[in-house]
């Protein structure tokens, strides 16, 4: 008896051969130890006496208008997003390299068994972002905060924290914020490559905002390592609603 074995879609599908998968999907969480992490989640809006601080929130947001003007071509969006990764690259060089240094002196600690402090009640966060750099992003703020739950651990000890050290550790705070308000200097001005090649009104508005573009990134031939696919400057409205659709099950989110 040779009977043919079927999933459940192929059941459900029978008789219908151009049946469609779905769309992937998932689910992504940060965990947060720290208070001091936590504030960086949403940052803080401005009031008397203490200026507005940029969380990962923020960032994500303001990658999103990015992100969307690099499918049109922006050289702008491509120099941003090239800023943007270079400060998430430094950061995290940064972070691991205390963390380290850190983990290095925990270790020295003989005679005493420990675990790396953490919190009884830490905060979960689900992440719904719509590009690969606030994944990025997320990550490093995942490393700050287990960077601080080592130096912490560290004091708990009596470990005594050479003072470059410990300065390290204090400035670390700085490092993330330093890089969640990189897109601020960012602007969504319409225009394209073909603009500046062109000298139209738009690129110089631009050029006035935001600078001259770097030659290597204007030629392509320096580019963001995660970027979207470019739609054609011939394309239609309708079709580049279409392929945005076509793209947001495929580009990480």
């Amino acid at each position: 008896m040779n009977d043919a074995i079927q999933t459940a879609e192929e059941k459900d599908n029978a008789g219908d051969s151009h049946g469609s998968i779905g769309a992937l999907q998932g689910e992504v969480w940060l965990k947060i130890q720290t208070y001091q992490a936590q504030t960086l989640i949403r940052g803080r809006r401005s009031s008397e006496g203490k200026s507005a601080i940029i969380g990962l929130i923020g960032f994500a947001d303001r990658l999103k208008s990015m992100w969307q003007a690099v499918r049109f071509d922006d050289p702008y969006a491509d120099w941003w997003l090239v800023k943007v990764e270079e400060a998430i690259a430094a950061s995290r060089a940064q972070l691991q390299r205390v963390q380290q240094q850190l983990e290095s002196l925990a270790a020295s600690q003989s005679g005493l068994e420990f675990t790396i402090a953490s919190s009884s009640q830490p905060q979960r966060v689900s992440l719904q972002f719509a590009n690969p750099y606030a994944f990025r992003a997320a990550q490093m703020l995942a490393e700050f905060d287990r960077m601080l739950c080592t130096a912490m651990t560290c004091r708990h000890l009596g470990v005594d924290l050479p003072t470059a050290l410990d300065e390290q550790v204090h400035a670390s705070g700085r490092w993330v914020r330093r890089v969640f308000a990189v897109p601020q200097g960012f602007a969504s001005m319409g225009v394209s490559r073909e603009d500046l090649s062109q000298n139209t009104a738009e690129a110089d508005k631009a050029r006035q905002q935001m600078g001259e573009v770097p030659a290597e990134i204007l030629s392509g031939e320096r580019l963001p390592a995660l970027r979207p696919v470019v739609f054609r400057r011939k394309q239609t409205e309708a079709d580049a609603v279409e392929s945005t659709e076509t793209d947001a099950t495929t580009d990480a989110r």
